[in-house]
Order: structure tokens, then C-alpha cells, then sequence
């Protein structure tokens, strides 16, 4: 497929997770405590002015620990367990994805300067902050939601 709209993309972190982990594990996320540090080079507190007024933050980041050769581009059994589906790398939320970029909707906690605290953040210290963005009700998915038994399963532990 060429297609301009699939050019390269270079895009520069806003910022860095700080964390109390600091290995790409898998579960227990809620354990740690984190806070993603704003670039002071680039930002001032005014670039998180109002922030405060929402209960939840989304955090796009990349998984930096992640190494290129790393990759998963095809299907495979998550977690390698044999007892779930083999599933493309899309029907799940693996850390080996094609751009390495990872999302999470976190509680704020505060904020303290240019650090925004939050819980339940699933990026290790040192990971390289693309965007934050306020949680907003309406844009959360409206009808029935439905996910398959075994993403439950792997998702009992997580935080």
C-alpha cells in the first residue's frame, strides 16, 4: 500500500513517566506509584492549568523497554498460554506492538508543578510520555460493552 498518510511520523515526548517500577511486567500495576514529568524545558504550569477538574487522565506513552526486533506483527497466544485463543496483535493490549505505543486511563491524584500523579498507570520509569488528555464521560464507549472471557482472566490481577 503507498499512501502519504502512511509516511513516517516523528513525534517528540512531552514529558517522562516516573515510576516505582521500572521492569515491563505483567500484573500488580496498582502497587506502584507514578507520575508522568512534564518537559520544563518545553512547558510551564500553565500547560496544566484546569487539569485538576477531572477525576481521570489518559497517558499515551511508549514502551521504550521494548525492543525493535521485539515485535509481534501476527497472531499468537497471549501471555503464551495455549489455553487462550491465538489472536492478532491488535485483539490484545501486548507490550510488543507495532509502534511500541501504550495508553492508559489513570485516577489524578494531583498536581505538583510540572508532575501529574496518578494511579494505576501501566508504564514502566523512564517511559517516554507522547500526551495527556482529560477523561471525558461522553466519549466513552455508549451501548453494551463486550470483551471475551479470557481478557477477564487476564485482566483479574492487573492492577
Amino acid at each position: 500500500m503507498t499512501n502519504d498518510s502512511l509516511a513516517e511520523v516523528l513525534m517528540r515526548p512531552i514529558g517522562i513517566v516516573r515510576s516505582t517500577r521500572t521492569q515491563p511486567t505483567d500484573d500488580r500495576w496498582g502497587q506502584e506509584r507514578a507520575h508522568v514529568a512534564l518537559d520544563d524545558a518545553r512547558f510551564t504550569k500553565e500547560a496544566l492549568a484546569g487539569l485538576l477538574e477531572f477525576s481521570h487522565v489518559i497517558v499515551l506513552y511508549v514502551m521504550h523497554a521494548v525492543a525493535e526486533d521485539d515485535i509481534e506483527m501476527e497472531a499468537r497466544h497471549p501471555r503464551n498460554r495455549e489455553d487462550w485463543p491465538k489472536v492478532g496483535i491488535f485483539a490484545q493490549r501486548a507490550k510488543r506492538r507495532p509502534n511500541r505505543i501504550g495508553i492508559a486511563c489513570c485516577k489524578l491524584i494531583g498536581v505538583d508543578g510540572l508532575r501529574v500523579h496518578v494511579d494505576d498507570l501501566d508504564a514502566i520509569d523512564g517511559s517516554p510520555v507522547l500526551d495527556l488528555k482529560p477523561w471525558v464521560r461522553e466519549l466513552a464507549p455508549r451501548g453494551a460493552v463486550r470483551q471475551p472471557d479470557w481478557m477477564a482472566e487476564l485482566m483479574r490481577d492487573y492492577f
